[in-house]
């Protein structure tokens, strides 16, 4: 079993900085496939950028150059370092960890982009 809190959301405006935070409980972290998903108002949620145990990572096209992400295996945390931010990213940001066939999802803390 895992669990997984994010933190660090929050109010911005465009162009500023945040960075997200997810801490892990449970002895699998550093095997897992660790991501940052987000759910727009009236969007399906979507994929922004994965890490593997390995740290290979993946980023959405709509975030590449903006969003960097992180693990540190021996915190059990994940960051997703957020800048140039936009209106459009503005979402409930979810932190994933996959481990082969289970997946555990976080509460979701809200990211809000707005002058």
């Amino acid at each position: 079993q895992v669990q997984l809190v994010e933190s660090g959301g929050g109010l911005v405006q465009p162009g500023g900085s945040l960075r997200l935070s997810c801490a892990a409980s449970g002895s699998i972290f550093s095997m897992s496939t660790m991501g940052w998903y987000r759910r727009a108002p009236g969007k399906q949620r979507e994929l922004v950028a994965l890490i593997t145990r390995s740290g290979s990572t993946n980023y959405a096209d709509s975030v590449k150059g903006r969003f960097t992400i992180s693990r540190d295996n021996a915190k059990n945390t994940v960051s997703l370092q957020m800048n140039s931010l936009k209106p459009e990213d503005t979402a409930v940001y979810y932190c994933k960890a996959n481990y082969y066939l289970d997946d555990y999802w976080g509460q979701g803390t809200q990211v809000t982009v707005s002058s």
